[in-house]
């Protein structure tokens, strides 16, 4: 009896990480960019408020860190492509699903802050009679602002974790190599709380947590 040829699919279809790799990788690089570029002026006093959000620099910092959260789950879904058929695959499943949730709870939030304060100060540059600081902290601290983004923000350290631990199970990626990207995304709602230079240290500890497993994602393919 003949049996009929199997043909196996080309390397393309069955991982295709690659892109994902890439597309990690500028998360990290956005990441850096978007502490980086902020400015730091004393923002509880009305002269310094408009004068860092009313800057170009403060709609472009937090546009850096939206298009972040907009590439992360799309680089976990290169993960997940990654660990198929591994121990890991479960945990990945779980990280691209919380990390999109997170992502989609955590941008209105950056909206606001990006857009909505530079508005605001732009109007307050302009000697319109209304107490901006007042303003800003309605807008930051609305129960349903302040909520959602707090949970957004756990939900992508959840998220993160769960992905270190897809690496870890994996056997196919380096084992350590989704550490430093956890504690990035981990340590993303505790950072806020801290001063200037920490914030920035953060920055550069996510951006080489997303590029190192972006390596690993560019070798998977390889391999």
């Amino acid at each position: 009896m003949k049996h009929p040829q199997v043909i196996p699919p080309p390397p393309s279809a069955v991982t295709r990480t690659r892109p994902g790799a890439v597309l990690l990788a500028a998360v990290g690089a956005l990441f850096v960019l978007y502490p980086a570029v902020r400015p730091w002026g004393d923002e509880s006093t009305p002269a310094g408020a408009v004068a860092a959000m009313g800057s170009t620099a403060w709609v472009t910092s937090h546009l850096f860190a939206m298009i972040g959260f907009v590439l992360l789950p799309l680089g976990l879904l290169a993960l997940r492509r990654a660990v198929d058929g591994t121990p890991g695959q479960r945990p990945a499943v779980a990280a691209l699903l919380t990390g999109w949730i997170g992502a989609g709870l955590v941008l209105p939030y950056y909206g606001a802050e990006d857009f909505g304060l530079n508005a605001l100060a732009r109007e307050a540059a302009e000697g319109q009679p209304f107490d901006l600081l007042a303003v800003v902290e309605a807008v930051r601290f609305g129960p349903a602002a302040v909520s959602t983004f707090g949970i957004g923000l756990l939900a992508l350290g959840v998220g993160a974790i769960l992905a270190a631990l897809a690496v870890w199970r994996s056997g196919t990626l380096a084992r350590y190599s989704g550490i430093p990207f956890a504690l990035g995304f981990a340590l993303f709602l505790p950072q806020f709380f801290t001063p200037a230079a920490v914030r920035i240290t953060h920055g550069v500890l996510v951006g080489i947590g997303s590029a190192w497993l972006a390596w690993e994602l560019w070798r998977a393919e390889t391999r």
